[in-house]
């Protein structure tokens, strides 16, 4: 790695724990740079609790929405910093790509390869366009969402412009039509956005995400000083709260903090 790349990594790991420029160094150095790996290891050290932005992505860029009859598709399109995310030619690269996104049901391949207004490839495009701005932007991932099992309603966190933002959710409802009780579909996805769970209930949570946590609580106990036949205990508790904190039914309601997800 550069060291232009390896203080890059540093930044994006501090905005992530909020734990200092050293241990951010030493963290990056001991995980050659994987961010994952680096927030695992201050964790483990007790210097950085878990919070939910780490489990959001480090990059800069916009993720759109489109939507028509219900159905509705989402990009996430990628840049090195914010000042490109505000680009006037990479927000009309990426409204464009947003509805060819919607066109080809979520299929980077297929989006890739599609012809832009402009008779040329989405890829040589996206070519022309990092010549231009002179950074790294990528078509990071896209999803298709469409009514068989049920309607759509999402929501768009920290819009610059109609449904382009920092985040997107999708909720999918059965038996809710479209124009009826959709203030709820909608307050769910806003809940969503914001809580961010990892499943809707314990059960539905994987059990490799379970086994990580623990390792992490443990080795975190263990660090601290904490005596080997009280960490079991301690780190039962511990990953219960982990599993109410992202577990959609078991969280507590953003609308109403008195209450539990609808």
């Amino acid at each position: 790695m550069t060291n232009k790349e390896i203080l890059e990594n540093i930044k994006k790991l501090r905005e992530l724990t909020g734990v200092g420029f050293k241990d951010c160094k030493l963290a990056i150095d001991e995980n050659g740079g994987d961010l994952e790996k680096s927030v695992e290891f201050l964790r483990k050290k007790g210097i950085a609790k878990a919070s939910k932005k780490m489990s959001r992505v480090a990059s800069e860029g916009l993720v759109l929405a489109h939507d028509k009859d219900g159905e509705v598709s989402i990009i996430e399109i990628n840049s090195e910093t914010d000042f490109v995310a505000k680009n006037k030619d990479f927000i009309s690269f990426s409204k464009e790509i947003s509805e060819i996104n919607f066109n080809h049901k979520g299929n980077l391949d297929k989006i890739n390869s599609a012809n832009m207004k402009n008779n040329i490839s989405v890829k040589e495009n996206l070519t022309d366009l990092i010549s231009k701005i002179g950074e790294k932007i990528t078509l990071r991932r896209a999803k298709y969402f469409d009514k068989k099992e049920g309607n759509n309603f999402y929501y768009v966190h920290g819009a610059v412009e109609k449904n382009i933002g920092k985040i997107i959710s999708v909720v999918k409802i059965k038996n809710i039509a479209i124009g009826k009780n959709e203030d709820v579909g909608n307050k769910l996805a806003m809940h969503v956005a914001a809580s961010n769970p990892l499943s809707i209930d314990k059960n539905d949570l994987k059990k490799e995400i379970l086994e990580k946590e623990l390792e992490i609580i443990k080795a975190e106990l263990l660090n601290s000083g904490k005596k080997k036949e009280m960490i079991e205990k301690i780190s039962q508790g511990k990953l219960n709260k982990f599993v109410s904190d992202n577990t959609l039914l078991n969280q507590i309601w953003i609308m109403d903090p008195k209450k539990k997800s609808p």
